[in-house]
């Protein structure tokens, strides 16, 4: 048997399982256990890596079963976990994105108040070409894993003649993305408030993302001039981003819920 935690941070779910459990098999367990109607059902999973020296380290896998650099709700919902099961008000958490740092800000178990610190985000201005479509500019961010951010005016955040659900499977999969990418479609709607779709490498358009979070915030700060304090609202809910300066560490605030604790049948 495999036993699972499962969290989710503004309707973005994962499962979280011990990494010497997988034994090898993290996509194939991604690819199963995360079926919405075969398995438990999730966006991902989150392997937890307790090191040696007390340090810990994750590897997130998608629910087709590719491996990612990290997700900052991924990373939140670990954070709630150890929060929950072990006290911890603070915990640092190794990815291949870098280190994230999270603090609990509230604790009312299971639903819990997190800030992430999430690095310093890199933004560059970028025009990409598309079959059939021609060019979409938008921006490349980076923040510890890729995005595209285009920005949008309308209601229900469809461009260039498509909706942004099938934009955003097109440009994920763009040769210019050699390891695809998210994609984010934002609508500026003041100089403190954004909103934004997200369509997510490896499982499609999700309600939330902690690193979509950041590459929205980021690119309207850098390419809109918004202010550098902003309430960022997915599908999912609002979350909260802070950064001081191009060259400073962003900040993100949201939460995290623990859903359940079971076992599953070892493949």
């Amino acid at each position: 048997m495999i036993f699972f935690v499962k969290a989710h941070a503004c309707g973005n779910d994962f499962l979280i399982i011990e990494e010497p459990v997988a034994q090898r098999r993290h996509a194939e367990l991604a690819r199963k256990l995360c079926a919405r109607n075969t398995g438990v059902g999730a966006d991902g999973i989150e392997f937890l890596d307790r090191k040696a020296n007390g340090e810990y380290f994750l590897r997130l896998f998608n629910a087709d079963g590719s491996e990612a650099e990290l997700s900052g709700n991924g990373t939140r919902c670990v954070a709630a976990w150890l929060a929950s099961s072990e006290g911890r008000p603070e915990v640092g958490l190794g990815t291949h994105g870098g280190l994230r740092t999270c603090h609990v800000i509230e604790s009312n178990d299971p639903l819990y108040l997190i800030e992430s610190e999430m690095g310093v985000p890199r933004v560059m201005q970028r025009t990409i070409v598309l079959p059939r479509v021609g060019e979409v500019p938008g921006a490349m961010v980076n923040v510890g894993n890729p995005h595209f951010v285009l920005f949008v005016d309308s209601d229900d955040f469809s461009a260039h003649g498509l909706s942004w659900q099938e934009l955003g499977a097109q440009i994920s999969v763009s040769p210019l993305f050699p390891h695809s990418t998210n994609v984010e479609f934002v609508r500026v709607l003041s100089q403190t408030e954004i909103a934004f779709r997200i369509f997510e490498r490896g499982c499609g358009p999700t309600t939330s993302s902690g690193t979509g979070t950041c590459a929205s915030s980021a690119a309207a700060m850098v390419l809109r001039r918004v202010e550098r304090e902003l309430t960022a609202i997915a599908e999912g809910g609002p979350q909260r981003t802070v950064w001081p300066s191009n060259d400073a560490v962003m900040r993100l605030t949201g939460p995290a819920e623990i859903i359940c604790r079971g076992e599953v049948a070892a493949l």
